[in-house]
């Protein structure tokens, strides 16, 4: 296989004219030289540049990813119109090496969840998010390619998060006896819902929030699937916290079990990403992945108050 091309200022400068001259895209910000364009914080690969002020380019860095990326450029467009938030829009997409895709999106303002809190207003525009993707019909989007995930297993997830959780007590970063509220017998009963599409990774960086606490919009959205909601309750408890995450669930529609599912696969899998990140095997540094466990194991009334028996 052909390496692809490592991006560079001048490069990514290139193609961005070239859109400008053929009039794909008019981003802000542009000089005698073009417009200003750098490198996203934190990617070390250069495969997303800010263009000017008003706009992102994104480039994919191998064959799977551009395929991904032209899937996510078709699924935006089903799934904006069933959105309660923003979604970014491609003024420009094509071939920026052979075989590998880029798109030009415009830029939604605000900053990310790790930059602002959520406010109380901005829960119903999270509970707007999972009542939009969750009417999102399925006929739409599997012939668009987007694929059916199983959901994770809970019982095998709280038996890995045991064992990290010895870890991580003998380093004197977690009680490991606050697993103990997690049985098997709760696990049990905490299946997964019926299938819909979800974003499947709503982390604090593809959330976009305003000062005033709104959730503006949602990036990020090549890893979508159809399955198990619980799962991007679980990336919202992650990213805003677990009462946050649960309460907009809730406005959502979602009973007690799919919120407690995703509450505890959210705290299962920060306890498991804390202890990998103890053995230096985790990509985001210790201070992000403490900050995301702290965020996850906050308490809510709703595993107070909720007794797992009958339906839900």
């Amino acid at each position: 296989m052909t390496q692809a091309p490592t991006p560079s200022a001048d490069s990514v400068r290139r193609l961005v004219r070239s859109l400008l001259k053929n009039g794909e895209g008019r981003p802000g910000g542009t000089g005698g030289d073009g417009p200003e364009v750098r490198p996203v914080a934190g990617d070390e690969a250069h495969g997303t540049w800010w263009v000017g002020s008003r706009h992102v380019l994104r480039l994919a860095p191998d064959r799977p990813a551009a395929a991904r990326q032209r899937r996510e450029l078709r699924l935006r467009d089903v799934v904006r119109p069933h959105l309660g938030v923003a979604v970014p829009t491609s003024v420009a997409h094509g071939e920026w090496a052979v075989g590998l895709t880029y798109t030009l999106d415009t830029r939604l303002p605000g900053g990310t969840a790790g930059e602002h809190d959520v406010s109380a207003v901005g829960e119903d525009d999270l509970a707007a998010l999972l009542t939009g993707l969750r009417d999102v019909p399925q006929r739409q989007v599997e012939p668009l390619g987007v694929p059916r995930l199983a959901p994770r297993s809970l019982e095998a997830l709280r038996t890995a998060a045991e064992r990290a959780a010895r870890l991580l007590a003998e380093a004197d970063e977690f009680d490991a006896a606050r697993l103990g509220q997690l049985t098997p017998a709760h696990t049990a009963q905490l299946a997964a819902p019926a299938a819909v599409l979800i974003h499947h990774g709503l982390s604090g960086d593809h959330l976009i929030v305003s000062a005033d606490g709104r959730v503006r919009g949602v990036l990020g959205w090549s890893d979508a699937v159809i399955g198990d909601p619980a799962e991007d309750i679980a990336g919202l408890a992650t990213a805003v916290g677990s009462p946050a995450a649960v309460r907009a669930a809730t406005l959502a529609g979602y009973g007690a079990r799919p919120c407690l599912r995703g509450l505890w696969l959210a705290r299962c899998d920060t306890v498991v990403a804390l202890a990998e990140g103890l053995r230096g095997r985790a990509s985001a540094p210790l201070p992000v992945l403490r900050n995301r466990l702290r965020r996850t194991w906050e308490a809510i009334l709703l595993e107070r108050v909720t007794e797992l028996r009958g339906e839900d």
